[in-house]
C-alpha cells in the first residue's frame, strides 16, 4: 500500500463531509483533474484505506435506547462470546478492551422494554458472560469516524 499524501487525505476528509460529492468537485476544490481524483478514490478504495458505508441515525429509525455494555467474561470465553454478540441486529458495535470490561458492546433498541429483554433473555443465554454493566446513552455530543488528520488538514 502507498502511503497516503496530503492530496489522498484531503480527499478522504472532503468524502467525509458528503461522501455524495461529484469527483469533478473535488478535483475544483483541489485543483487537480477528475481523473487524478477518480484514480485515487480507486486505489484507496482498492487499498481498504476507507469503504463507502451508510451510517443511518438511531433515532431516526426509531431506536430510542442506546446503550453500552461492558461484559466480563470467562477465562478462555471472550472470542466465543464476541462471536455470539456479533449476530445480534441490536448489536452495532464490538470490540475487546483492556481495563474493568473485557468486551464492550454498543446496542439500540426501540425501547427500555427490548433492553431488559436482550439483557435478560438473550445475553443470560451466551455461555462465558460472567456479568455485564449496562449504561444508557443519556445525551450524544458526537458520532463521527472522521480521524484523517494532516498538519494542514484538521477534522472535527
Amino acid at each position: 500500500m502507498k502511503k497516503l499524501d496530503h492530496i489522498d487525505k484531503q480527499i478522504l476528509q472532503i468524502l467525509q463531509e458528503d461522501g455524495r460529492i461529484p469527483y469533478t468537485e473535488i478535483a475544483q476544490q483541489l485543483g487537480v483533474s477528475e481523473g487524478t481524483i477518480r484514480a485515487r478514490i480507486g486505489r484507496l478504495l482498492q487499498d481498504g484505506v476507507f469503504q463507502f458505508v451508510i451510517q443511518p441515525d438511531p433515532e431516526k429509525l426509531g431506536l430510542h435506547v442506546q446503550a453500552i455494555i461492558g461484559l466480563t467474561t470467562r477465562l478462555g470465553m471472550q472470542r466465543h462470546v464476541a462471536k455470539e454478540l456479533s449476530k445480534f441486529s441490536a448489536v452495532r458495535f464490538v470490540g475487546a478492551f483492556s481495563g474493568k470490561h473485557d468486551l464492550i458492546i454498543q446496542a439500540c433498541f426501540h425501547n427500555n422494554d427490548e433492553l431488559i429483554t436482550f439483557v435478560n433473555e438473550r445475553l443470560s443465554q451466551i455461555e462465558g458472560i460472567a456479568a455485564a454493566d449496562v449504561s444508557l446513552e443519556l445525551k450524544q455530543y458526537k458520532d463521527s469516524f472522521s480521524i484523517v488528520q494532516d498538519d494542514e488538514v484538521t477534522l472535527q
